[in-house]
C-alpha cells in the first residue's frame, strides 16, 4: 500500500502511516523476540532483522525494510502453523481410543473411564466395538482389524490367550479381555509418543543453524557498530555519510539478503509438484529429496491398495462359474472383508448370488451356510476339521499354492457335491509398482526395503513382484523406527513411505517422511514432511527429479 501510494503521488504523510503500518504488523514479533534476547543477554537473528529494517528505514529505503520484515515474520509465521498441526494430528490419535470401557467386578458389569482400569481387570468387548486397552484374550473368539496399528492387511483371528491392542476394531464375535498395560502404557499411547520423540530429534538437528544465526547477529552487529564509529575517528570520514553507508550495509547483511536469492527457485518447485499431486510442507524437505539413498516402504496401503479381491477361483470337478455362485452364497450375509471381496467378484462376473437359508461366522475359521437344504462350507482347514471332514490332498496342495504366492485360500465343501474348490484373496499390488521401483533406482537410490507388520510370507510375495532389496515383517511401530534408524547409519539420508497410523513414527524418524494422500490415515499426512495427494507412487521419484533441478538453480543464483 505504501508503495502504491507513493507511486500515485499521494501524500507523503500517508505514505508514511503506511509504511509504520507495514512495519508494525511485520516487526511486532521481531521486537518481541528481539527484547527476549537482550534480557538473556544474547544476540539472535530477530534482533539483527530488526535492526536491519531501521536502518532501511534511516535510509529511506522503507519498502526494502518491510519486505525483510514481511518475509521473516512469514516464516515464522508458517512454521508455528506446522507444528499446530502436527500437535493436532498426534492428539487426534486418541480418537482411536475409547474414553470408557466395560469392565467385569464382583461378578457385574459396570462402565468407567479407561484411565480407572488396573492391570488384571476384565473387560469385555462386543463385536463392532474398538478395543480400549492392551490386553490378552480370555474369553471368546472373534477376528480383530488391527490395520491402523500393526498394518496386518487381512482381519486377524483371536482366540484364548491371543494379545491384543488399544485403537483396534473387534468383528465378529464377543471377547473377554484381561488388561496387561495401563492406559498411558498402551501400544497406541507409545506410538504417539514415538512421534512426539521423533519430531522433537529432529528440531534438535537445527541447533547447528540456530548457534550459527547466533553467532553471525552477533559478528554483523558488531561490525556495524565498529563502522559506524572508527572511519570518523581515525580517517576523519563525513559522519552522516558513513552512518548511511552503515545502515545500506546492515541491511545487505540481513539474513533475508540471501535468503531472498533463493525463494524463486524453491517456490517453482514446490508449485510444480503441487500441481502434480506432491505437496512438499517446506523448502527444507525439497531440498533434502535430491539426498536421498535409501526408501523404505510400508506394504498395506502404500505398495498394495489395502483392499482385498478375488484372484484365484480354483475349481475341484465343476465349473468355475459355479464354484463362485455357491461361494457367494455361502458368504452372502457375512461383512468379512474376504466376503466382501467375494460377492463383489461375483456381481463384477454377473454371477447371481442366492441367499442361504442359514449362515454362521465361524471367527478365524470361515462360514458354515445352509443351501436349498444341503450344508455348504467355506473356510480354513480348521474349519472342516471341526465338522469332522479330512480334506483331501489335491485340494490341501492347491490351497498350499495359493498361500505361497502370499494368498489367503479358503476351501469350499458342499453336503451332496464334496469338495467343491478353493479360492484365494490378495490385498492388489498397486499398478506399475514394480517400475516405480526401478525408477527409482534410476533415481540413484541404493536400497529398497519393505517393513511391514503382515505376515512373513505375504510381505516376500510383494517383495518380490516388485523387485525390493530386503523385507521384514511382522514389525510393531517400534520396530519399524529401529529399521529406518539402522538405515539412516548406513546410507545417510533415508524416505520412508507408509499411510497408517502404525507408520506415524518411522515417518517422523527418516529423514523424509513421505505420506499415501487419499489412502492415509490423519496423523500420517500431518507427520510426513511430503504427501502425495493422488496416492501415485511415481511422482516420488519424480520429486527426486524436480529436487535436484531445484537445488541446481538455487546454488546458481547464490554464485551468480
Amino acid at each position: 500500500a505504501s508503495l502504491l501510494s507513493e507511486r500515485l503521488g499521494a501524500p507523503e504523510s500517508l505514505t508514511l502511516l503506511f509504511n509504520l503500518l507495514s512495519y508494525f504488523f511485520g516487526g511486532t514479533f521481531g521486537v518481541i523476540e528481539g527484547v527476549k534476547s537482550l534480557l538473556q543477554r544474547e544476540i539472535n537473528v530477530d534482533l539483527l532483522m530488526v535492526l536491519a529494517a531501521i536502518g532501511a528505514a534511516i535510509v529511506n529505503q522503507w519498502h526494502e525494510g518491510a519486505i525483510l520484515l514481511f518475509l521473516f515474520s512469514l516464516s515464522n509465521v508458517l512454521q508455528n502453523y506446522a507444528m499446530d498441526r502436527s500437535r493436532n494430528a498426534i492428539r487426534a490419535l486418541l480418537k482411536l481410543r475409547p474414553d470408557k470401557a466395560t469392565v467385569r467386578r464382583s461378578q457385574s458389569d459396570i462402565v468407567v473411564p479407561i484411565e480407572a482400569l488396573q492391570l488384571g481387570d476384565v473387560v469385555l468387548i462386543k463385536p463392532g466395538e474398538r478395543l480400549p486397552i492392551d490386553g490378552q484374550v480370555i474369553g471368546g473368539s472373534s477376528t480383530v482389524d488391527q490395520s491402523a496399528i500393526t498394518g496386518e492387511s487381512m482381519p486377524v483371528s483371536k482366540q484364548v490367550g491371543d494379545e491384543v491392542f488399544a485403537g483396534t476394531v473387534n468383528q465378529n464375535g464377543s471377547l473377554e479381555v484381561r488388561v496387561t498395560r495401563l492406559a498411558h502404557e498402551s501400544t497406541l499411547a507409545r506410538i504417539i509418543k514415538m512421534v512426539e520423540s521423533a519430531q522433537e530429534s529432529r528440531a534438535k538437528t537445527q541447533s547447528f543453524m540456530d548457534a550459527f544465526e547466533q553467532r553471525y547477529a552477533l559478528v554483523v552487529i558488531l561490525a556495524v557498530a565498529l563502522y559506524i564509529v572508527l572511519p570518523p575517528l581515525l580517517l576523519g570520514v563525513d559522519f552522516n555519510e558513513n552512518f548511511y553507508r552503515a545502515m545500506v550495509l546492515i541491511t545487505v547483511a540481513s539474513p533475508c539478503a540471501l535468503v531472498i536469492s533463493t525463494p524463486a527457485a524453491i517456490l517453482s518447485a514446490i508449485a510444480n509438484a503441487a500441481r502434480r499431486g506432491i505437496l512438499f510442507k517446506g523448502g527444507a524437505y525439497l531440498e533434502q529429496m535430491a539426498t536421498i539413498k535409501a526408501v523404505a516402504f510400508d506394504k498395506t496401503g502404500t505398495l498394495t491398495t489395502g483392499k482385498l479381491s478375488l484372484t484365484d477361483v480354483v475349481p475341484n470337478g465343476i465349473e468355475r462359474a459355479e464354484l463362485l455362485r455357491l461361494v457367494a452364497a455361502a458368504e452372502a450375509n457375512s461383512e468379512h472383508p474376504i466376503a466382501l471381496a467375494v460377492l463383489a467378484a461375483a456381481r463384477a462376473e454377473g454371477v447371481p448370488i442366492q441367499a442361504p437359508q442359514a449362515f454362521e461366522a465361524v471367527p478365524g475359521q470361515g462360514v458354515r451356510a445352509t443351501l436349498d437344504s444341503a450344508r455348504l462350507l467355506v473356510g480354513t482347514e480348521r474349519l472342516m476339521s471341526a465338522e469332522g471332514l479330512s480334506v483331501p490332498p489335491e485340494i490341501l496342495a492347491q490351497r498350499d499354492k495359493l498361500e505361497a504366492e502370499g494368498k489367503s485360500a479358503l476351501i469350499a465343501y458342499h453336503e451332496q457335491r464334496g469338495w467343491l474348490g478353493v479360492i484365494g484373496v490378495a490385498d492388489t499390488l498397486r499398478p506399475n509398482a514394480a517400475k516405480f521401483i526401478q525408477d527409482l533406482r534410476a533415481e540413484g537410490v541404493q536400497k529398497v526395503i519393505i517393513l511391514t507388520g503382515d505376515n512373513q510370507r505375504v510381505a516376500q510375495a510383494i517383495a518380490a513382484q516388485v523387485g525390493a532389496d530386503e523385507v521384514r515383517a511382522e514389525l510393531l511401530p517400534a520396530d519399524k523406527v529401529a529399521a529406518v534408524k539402522a538405515l539412516m547409519q548406513r546410507y545417510g539420508k533415508v524416505a520412508m513411505v507408509g499411510d497408517g497410523v502404525n507408520d506415524a513414527p518411522a515417518l517422523a524418524s527418516a529423514s523424509i517422511g513421505i505420506a499415501m494422500g487419499a489412502a492415509g490415515t490423519d496423523v500420517a499426512l500431518e507427520t510426513a514432511d511430503l504427501v502425495l495427494m493422488a496416492d501415485d507412487l511415481s511422482r516420488v521419484a519424480y520429486a527426486m527429479r524436480l529436487s535436484r533441478r531445484a537445488r541446481r538453480v538455487v546454488f546458481q543464483n547464490i554464485a551468480f
